[in-house]
């Protein structure tokens, strides 16, 4: 799995460990930025993990900045993306499952790295179920992207 992964300078001190994780999955990583703790806007590491994702480029992204809401807002805006901040282990697997997430959202202020690789974890090993109320669900959900 190609996973792309986009953090802001609050996110930075996080980012190795995330990366570390994906790796040791085996799993592909695709850096979208930042490189370093200098402020840097979230939308537009948002927007190039996003684009990836859209493209079919990467097939998940995580993202992290201070809380994972800001992350979340931007990477939402972008057609075939859908993240979602996730602090506990359910959302970060169930949200795939059910609701066909493909970007974790992390708060580098909110969890620590012990944390940050156990929901990296459950949301890369989450499949979704794409079969019955989960299957009608995300069509009502892809219907209203169209709409709006």
């Amino acid at each position: 799995m190609k996973v792309a992964v986009a953090c802001d300078h609050a996110g930075f001190p996080l980012k190795e460990t995330i990366v570390n994780k994906i790796k040791d999955l085996g799993h592909e990583v695709i850096n979208c930025g930042t490189d370093d703790t200098q402020r840097v806007d979230f939308p537009d590491h948002a927007q190039k993990a996003g684009q990836l994702l859209a493209q079919n480029q990467a097939d998940r992204a995580v993202l992290i900045c201070g809380s994972g809401i800001g992350m979340c807002i931007a990477a939402n805006k972008i057609h075939g993306v859908y993240a979602c901040v996730c602090h506990d282990s359910y959302s970060a697997r169930q949200g795939v499952e059910h609701d066909n997430m493909n970007a974790l959202c992390l708060g580098a202020m909110v969890i620590g790295p012990n944390l940050a690789e156990v929901l990296v974890e459950d949301f890369l090993k989450a499949e979704y179920f794409n079969t019955g109320n989960y299957k009608k669900r995300v069509n009502k959900i892809l219907a209203l992207e169209e709409q709006f």
